[in-house]
């Protein structure tokens, strides 16, 4: 099994199967342990899980930036343990609220409190608790929405509670010092209102949480609150002009040597840039979000990088988020202003064709011919005006498993596959009541 210095050279040579074996959010499994780990430098121990866990011993206890989820913690835990067995943990950092970063600290603290240890101080920007609180009161939708997002068939799978809050949260800047190191927390805007970015100027590292994931950013996500493009790439940006020797990616494998790193980092700052920047062009011109869409486009030189593909979010799904966040919800198609609703719409629009079996047999054409987009289109129509149709559901499961296969962007993937999943149980949405 190679290292993972080995696997992040491999990985910046464009030879890592992002999309499928080494994605940057899924573990990475070795031979010894669910999930790689490997002490990258000197009293530096990094862990990819689904998201990277990263643990510095100060020589006055244990730092931590991020921290894992419940589902790892043990693994963390443990692999933290066999690496420094005697080390308290003294401090861990989150880099924003989502939960694969924020519960890690729970099994350590119930250590500290068994060997009468000091427990350990958690550092976060101050909307970090608004955000906790949010989750709270949206348990149902976030168990749905991750449903599709993740392909999440687990019987009684629910999202998580019970969140570990900070005990110190600030606004702008922060620094605190642990043994011999120094802790720069640094607040941005980007895949979060909450994100928080570390430099350890000791050791030369960056610590950029989400704001860097081997990706096309996850600046769109499709059923998430707001994210914040512009303000994004002027974070990245900053941290680049740091020069670290080592940037600990918040999801995927680390980056090793300043010069890597800077390009890293600006051209994913660009990429962020040059679509808030057309897409702003276009609505400064009275252009519609359709418009938008399928005009907005990604330099080649940047389409080419190895750590900026689309395996995660899709470039239209940040489109719509720099819509959303200048112009609103309205699309420009004033049809949509106060539509009527989507199955009489669909119910008329099949009359007119003649009935389901012509709306049917003409997406299985467009299947066919290969345009899968407007495939998807009429078999809602028939799901909508017919939904009683054993025959439409079995093609509408064809068309949706088929353009799943087709995308590179697992968010894509796995909600176009959960379309086809609830077909087979003659549903639109198995995580939703419809």
């Amino acid at each position: 099994m190679p290292t993972i210095r080995e696997l992040a050279e491999e990985h910046w040579q464009g030879k890592g199967d992002l999309v499928h074996t080494h994605h940057p959010v899924q573990p990475i499994a070795t031979d010894t342990s669910r999930a790689a780990s490997e002490e990258i430098a000197e009293n530096l121990l990094t862990l990819k899980s689904i998201a990277s866990v990263n643990a510095i011993d100060t020589g006055d206890g244990l730092v931590m930036l991020d921290t894992g989820g419940k589902f790892d913690r043990q693994t963390v835990f443990e692999t933290v343990r066999h690496w420094r067995p005697d080390d308290p943990l003294a401090a861990a950092i989150y880099s924003h609220h989502h939960i694969d970063h924020v519960f890690g600290t729970a099994l350590f603290e119930d250590e500290a409190k068994e060997k009468g240890w000091a427990a350990p101080t958690v550092y976060a920007h101050e909307d970090v608790p608004d955000h906790f609180h949010r989750y709270e009161h949206t348990l149902g939708w976030n168990t749905a929405i991750n449903r599709r997002q993740f392909a999440l068939d687990i019987p009684g799978w629910s999202w998580p509670d019970g969140y570990r809050f900070p005990d110190v949260t600030y606004s702008k800047h922060l620094t605190f010092n642990r043994g011999g190191y120094t802790f720069e927390l640094h607040h941005a805007l980007g895949e979060t209102d909450d994100a928080t970015w570390t430099h350890v100027p000791e050791l030369g590292v960056v610590h950029p949480g989400d704001l860097f994931i081997w990706a096309v950013p996850n600046a769109g996500n499709p059923q998430k609150v707001q994210r914040y493009l512009s303000d994004w790439g002027k974070a990245l940006r900053e941290m680049a002009a740091l020069r670290p020797e080592i940037l600990l990616s918040g999801h995927g494998l680390p980056i090793f040597g300043a010069d890597r790193i800077v390009q890293a980092l600006t051209d994913t700052a660009e990429l962020l840039e040059t679509i808030e920047d057309q897409t702003l062009a276009l609505m400064n011109q009275g252009k519609n979000l359709d418009t938008c869409l399928h005009e907005v486009a990604i330099p080649e030189r940047l389409q080419t990088q190895p750590y900026l593909r689309p395996v995660y979010d899709h470039p239209q799904f940040l489109v719509r988020n720099v819509w959303r966040r200048y112009g609103g919800w309205y699309d420009g198609e004033p049809d949509n202003l106060l539509p009527a609703p989507r199955d009489e719409q669909a119910a008329a629009w099949v009359e007119l064709a003649g009935g389901v079996e012509p709306v049917m047999a003409r997406a299985k054409e467009m299947l066919d011919a290969g345009n899968k987009a407007m495939a998807c289109h009429l078999i809602e129509y028939a799901a909508l005006a017919e939904p009683d149709n054993q025959d439409m559901w079995a093609l509408r499961a064809e068309i949706y498993a088929s353009r799943s296969a087709d995308q590179e962007s697992s968010m894509a993937r796995n909600i176009m596959g959960h379309a086809a999943r609830s077909s087979a149980e003659q549903r639109r949405d198995l995580a939703g009541d419809y």
